[in-house]
């Protein structure tokens, strides 16, 4: 087993290898298409390919092929493995210096069950996808639950399709406005008990740590902006995207959120994450 650490180590001591399975660990426990990570990456197919067998080899990414795609995925347990043996080397077992408060277990007694729960959706754009789930989750939840939405590279208004969709659904459209990440990066910036991307463009990218440890997802959908064709058939999209987040936020609004320890919760939502059918708008 230490030899088969030292070599996943070495192999993480190159900067792109561990660039790659940074952004593997980040879009766990999707199975993300080679030219996906090689865009977000910014590097050439044969490259990604070195790296990626250097990975495998180490026991750290799985291979899947689906149709004539090759899809990557972080092997999770070997991971575990790796990072518990330094901690637990490290640690030696004294919370003065690896302080369990580090990981807490306990969702529902960290959050403090008696107040509401702070949730951002982060997107590229904040135009449409973003800005449907704040929305949907405000309106659903809102006794429960604060409703937030920011772009990593934000539009300067929101999607008009967008806007008509939720005009339709009853949502307040007054309230939206498309906003960077940044603006809850500064010190009185609310503390998030969860944080969600809702396009693979965000999830890919390197985003500073967020404090307190929230639970994170990544529930990505097509983009309805990028569909082409009729006014009628955008529409459709829009319509689509928006049912999906709905089911999604029902199934995640259903969830005893505290009385789950927090794998279960991570687990929770990772499963949301999954269902990647669009069923009608409702």
């Amino acid at each position: 087993m230490e030899e088969m650490i030292l070599t996943r180590l070495s192999t993480l001591g190159h900067p792109q290898r561990l660039a790659l399975f940074r952004l593997l660990m980040r879009r766990y426990p999707d199975r993300v298409p080679a030219t996906e990570l090689a865009q977000a990456l910014m590097i050439k197919p044969n490259t990604l390919s070195t790296y990626v067998n250097a990975l495998m080899h180490a026991g750290l990414v799985t291979q899947e092929r689906v149709g004539t795609s090759l899809r990557y995925a972080i092997h999770m347990q070997a991971a575990r493995e790796t990072i518990d043996y330094l901690i637990i080397d490290c640690c030696r077992g004294r919370p003065d210096i690896c302080s369990p408060d580090l990981y807490p277990t306990s969702f529902g007694e960290t959050a403090m069950s008696d107040r509401k729960f702070n949730a951002l959706f982060i997107c590229t754009g904040n135009s449409a996808r973003s800005i449907f789930a704040e929305s949907i989750l405000r309106d659903m939840a809102g006794d429960r639950f604060v409703a937030y939405s920011a772009g990593t590279k934000p539009r300067s208004e929101l999607n008009p399709f967008a806007v008509e969709v939720l005009e339709q659904k009853g949502h307040d459209v007054s309230v939206l406005r498309s906003k960077n990440i940044s603006e809850f990066q500064t010190p009185d910036a609310p503390k998030f008990d969860f944080i969600f991307t809702v396009c693979n463009g965000a999830a890919n990218e390197e985003c500073p740590s967020w404090q307190g440890q929230p639970v994170t997802a990544h529930w990505g959908l097509p983009d309805p902006v990028k569909v082409e064709g009729s006014d009628a058939e955008k529409n459709l999209a829009f319509h689509q995207t928006y049912g999906a987040l709905r089911n999604r936020m029902t199934g995640f609004t259903g969830l005893p959120i505290a009385s789950l320890d927090r794998m279960s919760l991570q687990k929770a939502v990772d499963d949301l994450a999954q269902s990647q059918e669009k069923g009608p708008a409702t």
